[in-house]
């Protein structure tokens, strides 16, 4: 019994770790996945489950940017330190819009948007909007394509943007890369800006979700939580390379069609299975 829950925690880790960078909704794999695949749980501890997996792919993020987000690192230059600096300044503030409305809405959005519609609808009209955006900057050379030439008021613009990924579906990076990239970002900074972003949002979220739940774990609830965390954050390491590697000589569209499909494809199911 204990090793098929921890075969499930497995799959929903691997799930979350391709679909936690890649800007193509977690959430809205998560909730398809999940139909299939039913961890033996509470639904307290699977609300909580959903967003703490997700510290293992934010230290995945830690671990491959160490050096770049390190302002202490011996190797590094008075300007480069102060570079790092200014790099964590942005990301600090590009959070606090979502971060603020999080803390004060987080029940109100689950209560009222964790649902299948809501999932299908946002990956549809974000996989549109990736292709429109892509096709109309398909000639344009973006103004920021590297981390001093982001101010901080387009640091807070994309930011605003991120406010998007509190509705399920969007999906997180989505929302900051798709800002990023309509405020003038390279697909590469708007990919790494998301990254960073993501570090304190997530820590926030799954402190807040840990301590709406409580500490008091079942040792099955541990090695699952233990097990969904360990497989996201070794999925995360690939899904991170591979979206920098694709990212150097092709644009976002191909991720707006897959949205688009599965969007269509969790509007169907849900309907005929409901």
């Amino acid at each position: 019994m204990l090793f098929i829950e921890l075969l499930k925690a497995a799959i929903l880790g691997i799930v979350e770790g391709i679909t936690e960078w890649l800007p193509i909704s977690s959430t809205g794999h998560m909730i398809l996945v999940e139909e299939f695949i039913k961890l033996n749980a509470s639904a307290e501890f699977m609300e909580m489950f959903r967003v703490v997996i997700q510290l293992g792919a934010i230290l995945a993020v830690v671990l491959l940017y160490f050096n770049k987000l390190n302002p202490f690192s011996p190797r590094k230059s008075m300007k480069e330190k102060r570079d790092t600096v200014n790099i964590w300044l942005k990301v600090i503030i590009g959070v606090i819009p979502a971060g603020l409305l999080g803390v004060l809405f987080d029940d109100w959005f689950d209560e009222h948007f964790y649902n299948y519609i809501t999932v299908a609808i946002a990956l549809i009209i974000y996989g549109i909007m990736f292709i429109i955006i892509e096709n109309k900057n398909k000639n344009k050379r973006p103004g920021i394509s590297n981390f001093q030439q982001l101010s901080y008021k387009t640091a807070f613009g994309i930011g605003i943007f991120q406010v998007l990924s509190l509705i399920p579906g969007t999906s997180r990076s989505g929302s900051t890369i798709l800002g990023a990239i309509l405020l003038g970002a390279s697909r590469s900074i708007a990919a790494e800006y998301s990254f960073f972003m993501s570090i304190p949002i997530m820590f926030g979220a799954s402190l807040l979700k840990l301590v709406k739940f409580g500490l008091d774990f079942t040792g099955m609830e541990i090695g699952i939580l233990l097990t969904g965390m360990l497989v996201a954050f070794v999925v995360s390491l690939l899904a991170i390379r591979f979206l920098m590697i694709y990212i150097r000589n092709n644009d976002f569209k191909a991720f707006g069609w897959y949205r688009i499909i599965l969007g269509v494809l969790v509007l169907g199911y849900f309907m005929i299975a409901g």
